[in-house]
């Protein structure tokens, strides 16, 4: 199917169709992000992107201005209207992230691709975007790569798993030091355990 044509196909019609019979008549419209990431997801051997075809389609699924469409599509940064490289770097800039060591890890993926924020590889491999925060910020800095998290990562520890990614070889998502979701480094802890106990017996000092 050309750029120029677009019509959901099975599973991706299915995902669409379940999202639309949530909402009650006359509310269908709720459906567009659901719709807008299928279409991507549709889309994954052209560039996983959303094309100008696939947004007057969703316009008329969900009987909804173009406009309407468009202003949900430029608003998440997870919807692309331009083509991507097969493995989506979405590197995260905000605070938290930056004062871990973001900027060190963008430089980093620049330097070992050979791009700037924005571009994409001569191969069509990699695109790198910097976005806002991702909501992963117990574990910074991270990186998210299509729909998975790699978190408290290293420029070195960031360059191998892009020559993984590129290799074909699958890489397990989530820390990179073995953090279990947003525990503390080493493993949980009390108040009565390591140095708030220390501080407590000093008198808080």
């Amino acid at each position: 199917m050309s750029e120029a044509q677009f019509k959901f196909e099975g599973e991706y019609l299915a995902e669409v169709e379940r999202a639309i019979a949530k909402y009650p008549k006359g509310r269908e419209q709720s459906a567009v992000l659901t719709a807008l990431d299928q279409a991507q997801r549709q889309n994954h051997a052209g560039g996983h992107y959303v094309t100008d075809a696939a947004i007057d389609e969703i316009s008329r699924m969900l009987d909804m201005p173009r406009i309407r469409v468009l202003e949900v599509a430029t608003f998440f940064t997870m919807i692309n209207l331009e083509p991507v490289g097969e493995f989506h770097i979405q590197l995260c800039g905000t605070t938290p992230c930056m004062l871990r060591g973001a900027q060190d890890i963008r430089a980093a993926i620049e330097k070992h691709l050979d791009i700037e924020n924005g571009e994409t590889t001569a191969d069509k491999k990699f695109t790198l975007t910097e976005v806002e925060c991702l909501g992963a910020c117990s574990n910074a800095p991270m990186i998210q790569v299509n729909d998975d998290f790699y978190e408290d990562l290293t420029p070195e520890k960031t360059t191998w798993l892009l020559d993984e990614l590129k290799a074909g070889r699958t890489v397990e998502p989530g820390s990179a030091i073995g953090r279990r979701c947003s525990e503390p480094e080493g493993g949980p802890i009390t108040l009565q355990e390591g140095e708030f106990a220390q501080n407590a017996e000093k008198g808080g000092k």
